[in-house]
């Protein structure tokens, strides 16, 4: 697969991870983070913004792997 190929694959596939990831967690805090402190918040809303980042190094380093060399 040449890397054109994997970089459209890839970012489709972080727009994908970063629109579910961010429904998800908006969900989450709209059910389950209603009646908490404000520090407890300002936690559980910087891991979730930052959250997503796991899931996508290894598409990103997927991506940016060069083309096998041709023989």
């Amino acid at each position: 697969m040449s890397i054109r190929t994997r970089k459209l694959i890839g970012t489709v596939g972080l727009l994908v991870l970063v629109s579910v990831w961010g429904l998800f967690a908006m969900a989450l805090a709209q059910s389950v983070l209603t009646d908490i402190n404000g520090f407890v918040a300002a936690i559980f809303y910087v891991v979730a913004g930052l959250g997503w980042v796991l899931p996508a190094m290894p598409l990103v380093s997927w991506m940016s792997r060069p083309d096998a060399p041709r023989v």
